[in-house]
């Protein structure tokens, strides 16, 4: 029985608790017609919660459409401060069938036709344990690192790839970590960050299998996107960007095969580093496309992800790139507008700041984009085919598709594709020489959660056709978060020549320099 207080007494504005409850029989029932009608149309409509703020309508009923209801719950208390006849602040107090309270206050106000509907509402949730969208298992921390070293006092989110001693690998899939065996000792590249004094805080999600650069993940939820809240938080490496952009860990340890460290970063607004193919040992990872794994990091700062390179990457594995930027006109036509207009503009105040920033043609992008998919659903068939089809049902149906495709890839499909890679990568180094790529490192801003999948496999394939250049030439590539559209965040992404990873971080470093200052920072001799 819900207890009704209205401050000041005397009844509530007529109609109002009818809306109040009606409102949360819609939650509990979760009818997003409903839900959509019961807030104000327009721009200027406002939900917020732990995970951010929603601004209008369109954006708050998105929201809603990927996130599932709320489960059954009881309202105990329902607090009223009218303000008027037309207008009042109400308070709610519910109790989740879960356990724990939840807190709800909202700014109800009446139309002209008497219809009430909620201008703006504040959300405070029951404190998870822990969110299982970001994370598959924590500690406090996990593992303890050793104490000392360049990385003392930092966390690490780690994808649920990797091998850690005590632990499974869940490749973000149940049915996979009900079957895995625990690991009897850490991944190399995870045992270099705890012997350089990090602590492991926990096990990160990850999209099913790797495939996927949404961050969607079916069994255990999409993880938030703190930078552009009701978006996809962008994957695979989605659970350690997460963690990080909400401060939950300082490094995020991720792989990428296709663009899984670069993408999130550019949606959350973070740096991420996908290392030369080969830099970083992959032993103890599980793999997606071989040929193409590589070990990657996302942090908030330059100059943690500058510790990390330094404690895992060895110095004899150094090239320093050719003074000199490069930008490719023809990778901007798969962008969207914003991007267009902040790419530019980048390119513009660097060039302002004496930056040399030449011109080069590249590949046709659709042929980079076939050969590195053909080949890498080859290798990802071979990696993990026999999984997917002893367990049919238990993939997302998009990724289920993936492994579809790839099937289907014929031996003599692959040598050819073999063919083209072996040829669009020579062409590419031959353009590239030891000079810096600069290109978007995604084509748009995070699409919304409710973003349809014709739209978001455009989004898909737009943004692959360009991380294919480092994936087919084993270059690294860096995102700095320098980018901004109306839509959010995106990243400057730098591909340097192989063996650059520690210089390429340093000329980020530089760049976000120059452009947070206008272009009056001195221009050092890497560019």
């Amino acid at each position: 029985m819900t207890n009704i207080h209205v401050e000041g007494g005397g009844p509530a504005p007529e109609g109002l608790v009818e809306a109040v409850l009606g409102y949360e029989a819609a939650l509990v029932a979760d009818d997003l017609a409903a839900l959509a009608d019961f807030f104000e149309p327009g721009d200027a409509t406002l939900r917020a919660d732990r995970n951010g703020l929603l601004v209008g309508r369109d954006r708050i009923t998105g929201f809603r459409g990927r996130r599932g209801g709320v489960g059954e719950r009881d309202v105990m208390d329902l607090v009223v401060h009218a303000a008027g006849d037309a207008a009042a602040h109400v308070t709610t107090v519910n109790a989740p069938a879960g356990g724990g309270r939840g807190i709800v206050t909202q700014l109800w106000r009446r139309d002209d036709a008497g219809a009430w509907r909620i201008a703006a509402a504040h959300v405070t949730a029951p404190a998870p344990a822990m969110d299982a969208r970001v994370w598959r298992v924590v500690g406090a921390p996990l593992v303890s690192g050793s104490g000392e070293g360049p990385l003392a006092g930092h966390t690490v989110a780690v994808k649920d790839l990797y091998a850690v001693a005590g632990q499974r690998i869940g490749v973000g899939v149940r049915a996979y970590l009900a079957e895995a065996p625990v690991e009897e000792a850490s991944a190399p590249s995870v045992q270099a960050l705890l012997d350089a004094g990090a602590d492991i805080a926990g096990i990160a999600q990850t999209d099913q299998f790797a495939y996927s650069i949404a961050g969607l993940n079916p069994d255990y939820g999409t993880p938030p996107n703190p930078a552009v809240p009701g978006a996809i938080p962008g994957g695979s490496s989605s659970g350690p960007a997460t963690a990080v952009a909400l401060g939950q860990a300082s490094i995020g340890l991720g792989t990428d095969t296709a663009g899984s460290i670069r993408i999130p970063a550019s949606y959350q607004g973070l740096w991420g580093l996908r290392t030369t193919h080969g830099a970083v040992s992959l032993e103890g990872v599980a793999p997606l496309a071989p040929r193409y794994d590589t070990v990657g990091w996302m942090t908030r700062d330059g100059e943690t992800l500058s510790a990390v390179v330094d404690a895992v990457i060895s110095p004899e594995r150094r090239t320093v790139p050719a003074p000199g930027l490069l930008a490719a006109p023809s990778a901007m036509m798969v962008c969207a507008a914003g991007v267009r207009v902040a790419f530019d503009a980048a390119v513009e105040a660097l060039v302002a700041a004496d930056c040399i920033v030449d011109a080069v043609d590249l590949p046709p992008l659709d042929d980079l984009l076939m050969a590195f998919r053909v080949t890498q659903s080859a290798e990802a068939w071979r990696s993990d085919g026999a999984w997917v089809e002893s367990h049919p049902g238990a993939l997302a149906p998009d990724v289920e598709a993936r492994f579809a495709w790839a099937r289907d890839v014929t031996p003599e499909r692959e040598w050819a594709a073999g063919e083209d890679v072996a040829r669009l990568a020579a062409d590419l180094d031959a353009a590239l020489g030891d000079r810096i790529l600069l290109i978007p490192a995604a084509a748009s801003a995070a699409p919304a959660l409710d973003a349809s999948e014709s739209e978001l496999e455009q989004r898909r394939q737009a943004t692959l056709s360009m991380t294919a250049i480092a994936g087919l030439t084993g270059r690294p590539a860096l995102s700095v978060p320098v980018l901004s559209t109306p839509a959010g965040p995106v990243g400057l992404c730098l591909v340097g020549p192989r063996d650059s990873d520690r210089l390429l971080v340093d000329v980020g470093l530089e760049i976000e320099a120059m452009l947070r200052n206008d272009g009056e920072t001195p221009v050092r001799q890497t560019l």
